[in-house]
């Protein structure tokens, strides 16, 4: 059943091993996650298993008739055709049969008044079977709803090509690819040039699709949606795991625990039998037993164990602290030209916010984020920065602002006060940049070499609000993990934009959706967003500029009572009964005594359903805490079946827990409300 069979393939540039005795078979209808490293050669298995690129040493088997499709991650379909045209175009023989169609009409047409029909008409019912056949009546509007998904609006179908950037030329690319629908989708880095939006779209599309699809990417939360198996490239070694990323990463973890035992045990053995052959290596009676340990010595296959570079942790200068209000826009209105991004818009950041703005593109995040950071000019209204408050602005074009004839170690110097000096080799050891690498020139850094120079520049000296648009772009998942741990760390305030849901999780603390010149904020990460907006997906639900009511996530959740750091309201309070007047009379005390039996009657299911879904809870998390130490345990992977089993059930337990804490809140609510109601 397999579609594409790799065998001990072998492949480097150079001196430099880029994968050796790689066996991977590829069968129908896999989703495979295919990461590793920036450099470890991805790009390079992609360009193999398409036939452009060749193994050094082993066998790569394609089946017959089988289609691969190809998205490279820095190419754009160049032309002079229209967005719409680019995908048809895809389908030349469709096209040819339309063309033949409507020069058969004409001539029809053209020779109605002959009555030379009968061959004509029966030409042109041949052609519309053909056309029929090959899917032609419903090509465009398959077409269209593709381009619907990734974010292009109906009047721009048929704009030409030319006139787009390389983000939405991209996204016609990968339009046209999806639309052919190969056997084999290739995919590399699909979600760069995307908003979240049209991520959501592509991942419902591909749960759909009928082919194998192969993905390159560094978005976890994309990767745990789309995928059910994790290929890892990593130090030349190719490794395969089922699951999502998530489940990929416990595994992995445990495996590399499993080989570190075997590894212990096995240099036991072997210490345990050269001491042997040391001791009775010059006894004759031990001759024989001597030369059967030297003979199983050389035969053992020594377990090797490939550590990944150790990483490095260092804690970064904190900023000086700000007033309560950072930074505020009142009334600001901004045009480019005739376009109007924003007619009086209201925006406040406190201390301590980390927000993230979310939108299609073309929304006005960018906008917004300039605004507030001072680099970009409007036309009216106010802003208004607060007490003791500096700013920095990170955004993609800053790499070109590095000086290329510096050493990345004379990079980070160059803004570094004296004190700092003699630490900078460990800043870039944390960001990456261990050994020689330091001594690179800035002029040859990859552009992920260059985002993490850039980045480390920025936390050396931060100021206490930071402005930073998709500041993980370029970064590999190892290069992520080290900024999200550095910006957990930071204490003062951000303002981001990023289409890393995973990355929106772990650092917003709010997310501020971006749509038709309106702002509409969210206490919470990005998934409580998502499921705000599933609620109210229509703007018009809510006033400007509304705040939804915060939940708590799921570091708050076990306190979810008390305000949290991170800004999350406490459950109201009951609201206190007023004392009665002392005299009462017979009639008013029996009305009072009939009022709070009927209140107790009505909190008493309240509070026997809330014991209840605390039960649960309580159940359910003790059974995720068992399913967690199973997965620790480098035996339960002995089994495939049993630990793709264990870890689909942790998965499965957790999303109840999410849910049946949403259940929690909304009981407790209404418990604290009926308690709070006065009796008469």
């Amino acid at each position: 059943n397999a579609m594409i069979q790799i065998e001990n393939a072998h492949k480097s540039f150079g001196g430099q091993v880029i994968f050796r005795d790689l066996t991977w078979h590829i069968t129908r209808g896999q989703r495979v996650g295919l990461v590793g490293p920036n450099g470890a050669g991805k790009t390079t298995l992609c360009r193999i298993l398409t036939g452009e690129q060749e193994v050094d040493a082993g066998e790569v088997r394609c089946a017959k008739s089988t289609t691969i499709g190809y998205l490279p991650q820095e190419i754009a379909p160049a032309g002079d055709g229209t967005i719409l045209g680019h995908l048809l175009a895809g389908f030349p023989e469709v096209q040819r049969l339309e063309a033949a169609l409507d020069e058969v009409a004409h001539q029809m047409s053209a020779g109605a008044d002959n009555g030379d029909l009968d061959p004509l008409m029966e030409r042109y019912g041949d052609l519309q079977h053909q056309y029929e056949a090959l899917g032609g009546y419903q090509l465009e509007s398959r077409a269209k709803a593709i381009l619907g998904g990734l974010g292009f609006t109906s009047e721009q179908f048929h704009d030409p090509l030319a006139a787009l950037s390389g983000g939405w030329r991209m996204r016609v690319a990968l339009g046209r690819l999806l639309l052919q629908g190969p056997d084999l989708l290739l995919l590399d880095e699909p979600t760069n040039h995307l908003d979240l939006e049209s991520l959501q779209w592509l991942e419902e599309f591909l749960a759909a699709y009928d082919g194998t699809v192969i993905i390159i990417s560094h978005d976890r939360y994309f990767l745990n949606r789309v995928v059910d198996r994790i290929a890892e490239l990593e130090l030349g070694r190719f490794a395969l795991y089922v699951g999502d990323y998530d489940e990929y990463q416990a595994q992995k973890l445990a495996r590399q625990e499993q080989l570190v035992a075997a590894q212990k045990s096995q240099a036991e053995q072997i210490e345990k039998m050269e001491r042997f052959i040391r001791k009775f290596r010059y006894k004759a009676t031990k001759a024989r037993q001597v030369q059967s340990r030297i003979k199983q010595l050389d035969k053992i296959e020594r377990v090797e164990v490939v550590r990944a570079p150790k990483r490095i942790h260092f804690r970064f200068p904190q900023p000086g602290r700000s007033g309560t209000i950072v930074g505020e826009l009142k009334r600001v209105h901004k045009a480019y030209g005739q376009n109007v991004v924003y007619r009086g818009v209201d925006f406040r950041l406190m201390r301590g916010d980390r927000v993230a703005m979310v939108g299609p593109n073309g929304a006005g995040k960018s906008t917004l984020l300039k605004i507030m950071a001072g680099v970009l000019p409007f036309e009216r209204g106010d802003r208004v920065i607060g007490l003791n408050a500096t700013i920095h602005y990170y955004a993609q074009h800053q790499l070109d602002a590095l000086n290329p004839t510096h050493t990345v170690l004379e990079e980070l110097a160059a803004v570094a006060d004296i004190s700092m000096q003699p630490r900078l080799r460990g800043i870039l050891g944390a960001f990456l940049f261990s050994g020689d690498d330091v001594e690179k020139p800035v002029a040859v850094l990859s552009g992920g070499e260059k985002s993490r120079l850039a980045l480390a520049k920025m936390l050396l000296r931060p100021a206490n609000l930071l402005c930073l648009d998709e500041p993980t772009n370029h970064l590999d998942v190892t290069a992520r993990e080290i900024l999200e741990e550095a910006l957990e760390q930071f204490e003062g305030t951000m303002l981001f934009i990023s289409h890393d849901r995973y990355f929106i999780n772990r650092i917003a603390t709010k997310v501020v959706e971006v749509k038709d010149g309106r702002l509409e904020e969210f206490v919470g990460d990005y998934d409580y967003y998502l499921e705000k907006r599933e609620e109210a997906p229509s703007p018009e639900r809510r006033a400007p500029n509304a705040s939804h009511e915060p939940r708590a996530t799921s570091q708050a959740k076990s306190q979810a009572t008390s305000t949290d750091a991170k800004g999350y309201a406490p459950v109201a309070a009951p609201v206190p009964v007023a004392s009665a007047p002392k005299a009462r009379s017979r009639e008013g005390k029996r009305a009072e005594a009939e009022a709070r039996q009927k209140k107790s009657r009505e909190l008493v299911p309240l509070k026997a359903r809330l014991r209840e879904v605390e039960q649960e809870i309580a159940r359910i998390e003790g059974r995720v805490r068992e399913l967690t130490d199973q997965l620790a345990n480098p035996d339960l992977y002995k089994d495939g079946e049993r630990a793709r089993d264990v870890a689909r059930e942790r998965k499965d337990l957790e999303s109840q827990v999410g849910s049946l804490y949403g259940k929690w809140e909304e009981l407790s609510v209404r418990l604290e409300e009926a308690q709070a109601t006065p009796n008469i």
